[in-house]
């Protein structure tokens, strides 16, 4: 499956308020984001936030947030693969918002190196757990023999369901920088210059940011700044996003607003 990338308007200005953003704060190491804010099982919410709003919110961000940097950089390249059945069973399970639901993709760090095979499921109370193994950069876009063990016993263990057969689907591209509170764990993530791809076609999301505020009970110092900024948690999953703008003969039902309120671009 091939990775097509298509380029967002340069500069978008997402991606200067995100830069911005992260340029004046204070620095947290990769190392101290593992050990003291890694949150694989959390409560997450995500917001859609033009780059005015997105400001606002960061400058209500208190000192006890730093941004998490890496060999000098503060903001990063991310790209993902994902694996779902030939007729998109996990994203119906999003889109019928099934309790036993999951995700499984490989992720890879593009600036760091790293490839992370993963898992999310569901935990109680909604509760989002994150199941992880590393992997080489050259098997990101298979699913090879160790990865459906892997996804073999987490889905047993989680939920009692054995592995369909998955293939890959879509492939994703986005930058990221990420704020952290060391204290507690809260983390939230910043993605701009959204971007789908698979065998047929392309597009590239709206010039936004996305939020995602990842805390013990959902209801972190982040959450509450966008709340008091009037700026409500949204359903959106950017998998399922993606699965619905590159397929658009599938039902998008609740993300039907997302895709038709903003400007989302295919390639020619």
């Amino acid at each position: 499956m091939n990775h097509t990338v298509i380029k967002p308007p340069t500069p978008s200005q997402s991606r200067l308020a995100l830069e911005a953003a992260v340029s004046d704060r204070t620095t947290i190491a990769l190392a101290d984001v593992v050990e003291n804010a890694a949150l694989q099982t959390r409560v997450d919410k995500k917001f859609l936030l033009t780059p005015e709003q997105f400001a606002n919110f960061t400058a209500r961000l208190g000192p006890e947030f730093s941004v998490m940097q890496i060999d000098g950089l503060r903001t990063f390249r991310y790209r993902s693969t994902y694996f779902d059945t030939a007729d998109f069973e996990q994203y119906r399970a999003h889109r019928q918002g099934r309790r036993r639901r999951y995700k499984v993709r490989s992720r890879t760090y593009v600036d760091s190196e790293l490839c992370m095979f993963e898992i999310k499921t569901k935990g109680r109370r909604g509760a989002t757990i994150k199941h992880r193994r590393e992997q080489s950069i050259d098997q990101a876009h298979e699913l090879t023999p160790q990865n459906v063990e892997f996804t073999a016993q987490v889905l047993a263990t989680e939920y009692g369901e054995q592995v369909p057969e998955l293939h890959p689907v879509m492939h994703n591209a986005y930058r990221r920088a990420t704020f952290v509170n060391a204290v507690n764990g809260e983390r939230v993530t910043c993605d701009v210059e959204l971007q789908y791809s698979n065998t047929a076609t392309a597009v590239h999301g709206p010039d936004m940011v996305i939020v995602e505020t990842k805390s013990a009970d959902g209801q972190g110092a982040a959450d509450r700044a966008l709340a008091d900024l009037g700026i409500r948690p949204v359903s959106m999953s950017k998998y399922c996003l993606g699965v619905a703008a590159l397929h658009p003969e599938l039902p998008a039902n609740k993300w039907s607003r997302l895709l038709t309120r903003h400007d989302w671009v295919r390639a020619a």
